[in-house]
């Protein structure tokens, strides 16, 4: 289920565009990465809870979504060393800041990326 591109700030990426779109794009602004899976239910019930956050925020944050089921995705999970769906990663500065695991209410999300990110 990947969701509608409505936003400018939410995109998808993959393993071969993550460092560019990803990585290098947090030395500029925040990025949240979300990685999920179709099968997976508490990933299809944070997806729209992430999308109101990103508009809360009106573009001072990023999301990228990564479907870790398509091609070689799930080498990303590996590489983050993920145990559990979804995985919410915080990039900036080129750097995680932090991450959470499972499905989690608005206040909570934007909790943890002001916790994290001094600018947002």
């Amino acid at each position: 289920m990947r969701l509608p591109q409505k936003n400018e700030f939410i995109f998808n990426v993959d393993v071969h565009e993550f460092e560019e779109k990803v990585i290098q794009a947090s030395r500029l602004k925040p990025v949240l990465v979300d990685l999920w899976a179709e099968w997976c239910s508490p990933c299809l019930a944070i997806a729209p809870v992430l999308q109101k956050l990103i508009e809360h925020n009106e573009g001072r944050l990023l999301l990228a979504r990564v479907e870790v089921d398509e091609g070689e995705n799930m080498k990303l999970a590996g590489h983050y060393r993920v145990r559990g769906f979804p995985a919410v990663i915080l990039f900036s500065g080129g750097v995680e800041k932090g991450r959470f695991h499972g499905a989690k209410p608005l206040s909570f999300i934007q909790r943890f990326v002001d916790q994290n990110i001094d600018s947002v």
